[in-house]
């Protein structure tokens, strides 16, 4: 039988559950001003800035219910679909994520399009503080001539393909060409780099797609350049993955000596994870390699290259127009100091031929619906600490709340200041104070909408399939990449 659709009534008419807390419970909660004993709290997006804000709710505050909203049907957000499959280790925060899923005052519900399926406004009236989450999802356009041809990819896309995120399974890029060419000198820059020019048996072993680890067993890129406005004192890359590029099997790195001209003197003042990464630079740039490694850099048949000082200009079409064949750079210069250093074209230009570009200039945030402030240029919701402002009741924590930056230690803490902030809030009566009904509302609602939420359990399902499939590979899992096949494995 169909759910029957109803408007709720205000939510401050809805019955109470349970008798008056005792006098005891009183106590305990007394610091809360609120009369409400039992904070009805959603969180939308279950990526680390998602569950870093449940978590920290939950353990500050013993009788807060948290619901977090998930659009795939499956959680963990850019732990599962941003992560490099050979970087698992990084991966163990999962473990984390799912404690805090096991709570019983917490639940999972995937496969909820916040903005479609259930508007904002409609969460902020069921439940009695709302945090948006949900992260950067977008990739910022290069904005020049010939972005659009084919062999033109955002990095994001790219990286989405090859961790199984389903709206990217079907990319399928074109790796038959011998030059790469990745826009931007970021972590994610060196990930894509890394797993393009990675022996496919270092990446069996992984949970890297089967459909990613076949194009790449084809593969024909051969060298794969990275390149960046601005110089090796600017790059934006951490030590580590340097380091896994630089000892990367059956590659060389290309640095140019001349791009380190004077450096040596220049980072003395710099701090210490700068200094310590560009001395690594300025090693593997001007000293010459020992015997062994000269002999296994001479052997390699891959190759990568750090090219600084060159802006994306133009996408130079083949031939006959039909895909891109190159990259006309602008050379730059730098202008200003410190932070405010910023590169200057010089009038020059050059050509680079290749038959894959990268993007991978930055993410950015949505706007997720109308009622939400949301500022387009900076690609955040403007809040102060994690308050958006002009909407009491509303918060965001991680990328949306503070742009695309940090690993995940930054977005955890992030997401605790934002969970602090929600719970003074609550403590000093800035929240509803009447009960509110919480996930049994929006259940109602998705339900009239033919919408069918996935819980934890039902992931844990799905998760057990995964690594059954893995197993026979001598894989940790294979991941389910079609959601229409994931509901089928649940029954629906």
């Amino acid at each position: 039988m169909a759910p029957r659709c109803w408007r709720w009534w205000p939510w401050t008419a809805w019955p109470r559950t349970r008798p008056p807390p005792s006098e005891s419970t009183q106590s305990f909660h007394q610091q809360f001003s609120t009369q409400e004993q039992t904070p009805q709290i959603c969180v939308v997006g279950s990526g680390p800035a998602g569950f870093y804000t449940a978590q920290h709710l939950l353990k500050h505050h013993s009788r807060a219910h948290v619901d977090i909203y998930e659009k795939q049907l499956v959680p963990f957000g850019l732990v599962r679909f941003g992560v490099a499959p050979d970087h698992p280790e990084v991966k163990n925060v999962i473990n984390t994520f799912t404690r805090t899923a096991h709570s019983d005052r917490c639940a999972f519900h995937g496969n909820v399009v916040v903005g479609r399926d259930v508007t904002v406004q409609e969460l902020r009236d069921a439940y009695h503080a709302v945090v948006l989450s949900y992260g950067a999802e977008d990739h910022r356009g290069l904005e020049i001539p010939g972005e659009e041809l084919p062999g033109v990819l955002s990095a994001r896309a790219f990286v989405g393909w090859y961790n199984g995120l389903p709206e990217n399974r079907k990319l399928a890029p074109d790796l038959s060409c011998d030059t790469a060419v990745v826009l931007g000198q970021g972590n994610v820059a060196l990930d894509v780099a890394r797993i393009l020019l990675t022996p496919p048996e270092y990446l069996e072993k992984t949970d890297i797609t089967e459909a990613a680890l076949g194009a790449l067993r084809q593969s024909q890129v051969k060298t794969v350049w990275i390149v960046g406005r601005r110089g090796p004192l600017q790059v934006a890359f951490t030590i580590k993955e340097l380091r896994e590029m630089i000892q990367l099997p059956g590659t060389r790195p290309i640095l140019d000596p001349a791009d380190f001209l004077g450096l040596q003197d220049r980072i003395k003042e710099v701090p210490r994870p700068r200094k310590r990464l560009t001395e690594l630079l300025l090693q593997a740039a001007t000293e010459k390699p020992g015997v062994a490694e000269a002999a296994r850099r001479a052997s390699a048949s891959r190759a990568w290259g750090l090219r600084f000082f060159r802006s994306p200009q133009q996408v130079l079409p083949s031939p006959d127009g039909r895909r891109a064949a190159g990259i006309r750079l602008a050379v730059t210069r730098l202008e200003g100091v410190g932070e405010a250093t910023r590169a200057v074209p010089t009038g020059a230009v050059e050509d680079l031929p290749c038959g894959l570009v990268l993007s991978s200039i930055g993410y950015k945030s949505r706007p997720i619906d109308p009622s939400v402030p949301f500022d387009p240029k900076l690609g955040v919701i403007p809040n102060m600490e994690g308050r958006v402002v002009d909407v009491p009741g509303l918060y965001c924590s991680g990328w949306v709340k503070r742009g695309p930056t940090g690993v995940i230690t930054t977005t955890m803490t992030d997401s605790f200041v934002t969970g602090q902030i929600l719970l003074q809030d609550l403590k000093a009566g800035l929240l509803p104070s009447g009960p509110r009904p919480g996930y049994a509302a929006i259940k109602a609602l998705l339900g009239c909408r033919g919408v069918w939420p996935v819980s934890f359990s039902d992931w844990e399902k799905l998760d057990a399939e995964e690594v059954s499939r893995g197993q026979g590979a001598g894989k940790p899992r294979e991941k389910l990449l079609d959601p229409q096949e994931m509901l089928r494995l649940l029954g629906r």
